[in-house]
């Protein structure tokens, strides 16, 4: 079976009967999710390597655009998790791959710190204020990170930091969502769909291992650019711009920000990032 012909039969047996619940009361889809992941849609982008089903961007942003005509925060839910999927294929090895691709595993991202004020602009992108410290084999995660879709809802999240050794760069971590004190604050407002569980989650702080580190240390902003940048502002064409602000409005919450909506920048997690020129002048 094709994985449009998966996606129909989710989108009309599951998907649909509960969308209107979704926005109206804000209750997040996990019926939904649950039935992509046992269609094989949760891991359409993971390499047959590890079960998934190697497809790539076009394929990703299809399913998206399709779920968005049915129910926005689905499609935000799947926004988020494939681009921080790509994250993690692009630099292999990781334990989340083989679950995401067996369809247990929804993946988010939590890299963005700017506040309301900030119009969903990360504080400092090329230095994140989530400090990383190291104990022997055990790394110790503080940070507060904000506009993070399926907030509480997710198994693990993509998330940022400072380096462990230089002041230059970030570090990118796949924290599992049961870490001990990795929580969510009474869910402030976060906007994003009403029902995409968009909001705010803390690190006070997380204890991983350091092999839980993604990439090089220092070199998540590397990552950011050439894959989930690409990859999350295509996903997020895909579902477009009037379904985020309605959804923003219905569920009563503050947009991100105008800023937000235009190229270059995001609402889904990762804030304002800086074209190859911007980081290059930088340094």
């Amino acid at each position: 079976m094709s994985y449009r012909s998966s996606l129909a039969a989710v989108l009309v047996e599951v998907v649909a009967p509960a969308a209107e619940v979704t926005a109206r009361e804000g209750r997040f889809p996990r019926a939904a999710v649950t039935a992509l992941g046992r269609a094989g849609l949760l891991g359409l982008t993971v390499s047959p390597e590890f079960g998934g089903g190697g497809l790539g961007l076009p394929e990703a942003a299809d399913v998206v655009a399709r779920t968005s005509r049915v129910c926005p925060a689905t499609a935000a839910v799947l926004a988020s998790h494939f681009a921080a999927v790509a994250g993690v294929e692009s630099c292999g090895g990781s334990w989340v791959r083989g679950e995401v691709a067996a369809g247990r595993h929804l993946a988010g991202l939590a890299l963005s710190e700017g506040g309301p004020g900030d119009q969903g602009v990360e504080v400092s992108y090329g230095m994140p204020s989530s400090a990383a410290t190291r104990f022997a084999d055990v790394v110790a995660l503080r940070g507060r990170k904000r506009q993070v879709v399926a907030a509480g809802e997710a198994d693990s999240y993509l998330w940022s930091s400072r380096p462990l050794a230089g002041p230059d760069g970030l570090t990118l971590w796949v924290v599992p969502a049961q870490a001990p004190d990795l929580f969510v604050p009474a869910r402030p407002g976060g906007g994003g769909p009403s029902g995409s569980a968009t909001s705010t989650v803390c690190a006070d702080p997380v204890l991983l291992p350091a092999d839980a580190m993604l990439g090089r240390d220092g070199g998540g902003l590397d990552i950011l650019l050439r894959t989930v940048r690409p990859w999350l502002l295509e996903l997020r064409a895909a579902i477009g711009a009037d379904a985020l602000r309605s959804g923003a409005e219905d569920s009563g919450e503050k947009e991100p920000g105008a800023d937000a909506f235009r190229p270059g920048a995001e609402g889904f997690g990762l804030g304002a990032v800086p074209r190859p020129a911007d980081s290059l002048a930088s340094t």
